[in-house]
């Protein structure tokens, strides 16, 4: 006797729950790995979160916009933050959010649903799940899944920037890298030890990637936040990539940024530093990183910084139980040999 399939709910009633938990039994289509008919550039930005990937990237697509280039800013990162500075601290509707929400009532989404210009930069962020209800990564895929549904391969722009939290390891994040989805990879790092080492995972990804048949390169580093203390530019020089521009940790840029404010403007204090960053991203050949091992990375920083005087001592059992063991016999049948 064939199985009776279970009843469907019908659209009248179905809620976002329901439409949620079919979109999440569905396996994401291959990913289009083709080049772009136009020759667009595009560059994925990634580092450590919170280190200043989307400040960078916001002042850098209008400073490029500015100088006459069509430039598109996609934020790749759960946070949707990108382009909160570009908006003036708005909150752009995500592709993911927007899919969702369209799709329960029946309509399809548009392009100005998700897209929205500044000064002649165009800008959307594909958002992600809430915490605890979905894969971060595969939001990714699945945004741009419904990007090129939205004819991304045949959009003509001079510049497409991807910015991607680099200290999630999972496929999504990985995508622009793994699937030759970009050209070359910018790193973001600062003066210490955690962003470094995400740069140095970056590097790493890019160089496994190469092994297996992969194009894309490091175009160079962006120091933001530097204090002066040189460890970064010691890490790029060790890796074998440029530093493209080092951001200074100065006050004026702290406090402009927090007050969403562009700093990247022709004529202004700061558009001189992201004018020259504008042609170094456009002119940076995509370069083989030659990636550190741990202690090469510990290496850049003084002993007292990273705690390299600490002696690691093994654990014993009896400090594991908190008194003292007894040694007992085991179990183990053994057999003298004939």
């Amino acid at each position: 006797m064939n199985a009776i399939p279970p009843p469907v709910t019908p659209v009248a009633q179905r809620t976002m729950h329901d439409v949620l938990r079919e979109e999440a039994a569905i396996e994401p289509d291959p990913v289009h790995t083709e080049p772009a008919r136009k020759a667009t550039q595009v560059i994925a930005i990634y580092g450590k979160g919170g280190i200043g990937k989307s400040f960078t990237l916001a002042n850098l697509s209008y400073m490029m916009a500015q100088q006459g280039k069509k430039v598109l800013l996609i934020g790749c990162d759960p946070k949707s933050d990108t382009t909160s500075l570009l908006f003036g601290g708005r909150a752009c509707p995500t592709i993911i959010e927007t899919s969702s929400r369209k799709k329960a009532a029946g309509e399809q989404v548009e392009i100005g649903d998700v897209c929205f210009i500044r000064d002649g930069v165009f800008a959307m962020e594909l958002g992600g799940p809430e915490v605890g209800r979905g894969c971060g990564g595969r939001g990714i895929i699945h945004g741009f899944e419904l990007l090129e549904k939205l004819g991304f391969h045949d959009w003509g722009f001079d510049y497409v920037l991807l910015d991607f939290l680099g200290d999630v390891v999972c496929g999504g994040f990985g995508l622009p890298i793994a699937r030759d989805m970009c050209q070359k990879v910018i790193v973001v790092g600062s003066n210490d030890l955690q962003s470094l080492y995400v740069a140095n995972n970056v590097c790493s990804a890019v160089q496994y990637f190469r092994k297996l048949g992969g194009n894309v390169g490091v175009a160079g580093m962006v120091v933001n936040k530097d204090d002066g203390t040189g460890e970064a530019a010691a890490f790029a020089n060790a890796v074998g990539i440029p530093v493209l521009a080092s951001i200074p940790a100065h006050e004026d840029i702290r406090r402009k940024s927090a007050n969403y404010q562009i700093i990247g403007i022709p004529g202004g204090e700061w558009g001189p530093l992201f004018s020259q960053l504008a042609t170094n991203v456009a002119e940076a050949p995509p370069l083989h990183p030659t990636p550190l091992d741990q202690d090469g990375l510990l290496g850049l920083f003084k002993s007292e910084t990273v705690g390299r005087d600490i002696v690691l001592t093994p654990a014993t059992m009896a400090d594991m139980c908190g008194t003292d063991v007894v040694s007992r016999p085991s179990l183990e049948v053994i057999y003298d040999s004939v």
